[in-house]
């Protein structure tokens, strides 16, 4: 039995699918190239439909300070997740500047990638371990594709941390059970469109992670 985050809302009736279906995180994508991109505005508006208890998580890719405040002034997030290249020290101060939970996501294609979550464990609150973008990819994540989760078995890390990564809710069991993540995210697995979110799916994912 594992958690669910649902990445990349952008309408009403997909918050509430996800939030009716029992997920625990509900994800505002504030990339630009992102086809799961929101607004603050909108997000802002999609924040206040979530209840008290889910968290509201914000992707960001990169990010100056400036878009840090610009969200945070108009959206009421509950988490950050950085999802580019930032570095460990870069992880620390947004956490320290903004007093919000620090969620790291690190791409993982084989063995050599694993040492990083050790050190973004050590500043992150979360560690969100994801299959590694190809080197041409516009998205840095929500791309559906998966890794080898026989390389997370029997590794233990410090921080909390969730599985992402081409997850389904055909295989999400298996990787659940390979890995024995406590946490799933999924964004292209619940949509029938890139971008567009499928309440069905939804239900079916968070029904077979749990």
């Amino acid at each position: 039995m594992a958690q669910v985050k649902i990445c990349g809302l952008t309408r009403s009736e997909h918050v509430a699918a996800a939030v009716g279906a029992g997920a625990s995180f509900i994800g505002f994508v504030f990339f630009t190239k992102s086809p799961r991109y929101v607004t603050p505005e909108k997000a802002a508006e999609l924040a206040r439909e979530v209840p008290p208890g889910i968290a509201r998580v914000g992707l960001f890719v990169d990010p100056d300070d400036a878009p840090l405040e610009q969200v945070l002034a108009e959206v009421p997030l509950d988490i950050l997740q950085l999802h580019g290249r930032e570095s460990a020290d870069r992880v620390a101060e947004i956490r320290q500047r903004f007093g919000l939970p620090v969620m790291k996501a690190v791409g993982v294609a084989g063995p050599d990638d694993l040492e990083a979550l050790w050190d973004y464990g050590l500043v992150a609150d979360l560690l969100l371990v994801d299959a590694k973008a190809p080197k041409d990819a516009i998205l840095p994540g929500g791309n559906g594709l998966a890794f080898d989760w026989r390389l997370l078995v029997g590794r233990k890390w410090l921080t909390p941390w969730m599985l992402a990564g081409g997850l389904s809710a055909d295989n999400v069991a298996e990787a659940i059970r390979l890995t024995g993540a406590r946490i799933v995210d999924v964004s292209s697995g619940v949509e029938s469109a890139p971008g567009e979110k499928d309440p069905e799916m939804i239900r079916r994912f968070v029904s077979a992670a749990s």
